[in-house]
């Protein structure tokens, strides 16, 4: 069951602007990750169900977080079909993301009040999305669709919540694109978890990098 509202999930993701999206086999491995991104500000995070036994990993994640790192709001993502966002529901995951829109995970979602975060690539797909109560629509293939989708999609509709995955990376640069255009907050993968880091246990270089963007993220809003 999840742990958070609606309101509190997005909200935590609007106020800081960033969620990270991570997946690793290893239990363990997941957990340091997990409290490096908590100890750098991090408070919504989206694990990928990208493995075998992925549902595993996040129902031990759950509970470790819920044990000790309090506020963290733990999502669960590359979800495709409602069958898995059934099941991550039930261990606990507080919102659920996927690469692609499947209409029929919305009622699964809506029915336990949790968000659905469906991947768009169309304006169109963003307002069915939206008809169907997604409150807040990943735009993906970020790196692919570029701000200018951003911007141009809040142009008519900009009451939208977008947020932006893929070619997400923690240089001002990219994020002022990404803000200026519109995004409400980005989803950062690879670029926020360097294979040597993660190699290297290097667990402290992770939740600097963390902390870094964030900084970013406010002083970009702040402008």
């Amino acid at each position: 069951m999840a742990r958070y509202t609606k309101l509190q999930v997005i909200s935590a993701m609007k106020e800081t602007g960033m969620v990270p999206v991570f997946y690793h086999a290893d239990v363990e491995t997941a957990k340091a990750v997990l409290k490096a991104c908590y100890e750098g500000g991090v408070r919504a995070f989206e694990f990928t169900n990208r493995g075998d036994f992925a549902h595993e990993v996040f129902g031990e994640l759950v509970k470790y977080a819920d044990k000790e790192l309090p506020g963290m709001i733990l999502g669960v993502g590359s979800v495709v079909d409602p069958a898995t966002a059934a099941l991550y529901l039930q261990l606990g995951a507080n919102f659920v993301v996927g690469p692609l829109f499947n209409p029929d995970i919305a009622p699964v979602c809506n029915r336990r009040l949790v968000p659905y975060c469906p991947g768009c690539g169309t304006v169109s797909e963003v307002g069915k999305a939206q008809e169907l109560g997604c409150d807040l629509c990943k735009v993906f293939p970020g790196d692919v669709l570029g701000p200018a989708f951003v911007k141009g999609l809040k142009a008519p509709m900009p009451w939208s919540q977008l947020m932006v995955t893929g070619g997400v990376k923690p240089t001002r640069e990219n994020l002022e694109g990404w803000f200026n255009a519109g995004v409400t907050c980005v989803g950062m993968g690879s670029n926020l978890f360097p294979k040597e880091a993660i190699a290297a246990k290097d667990w402290t270089a992770i939740a600097t990098l963390c902390k870094d963007a964030l900084a970013i993220i406010t002083e970009i809003r702040q402008k």
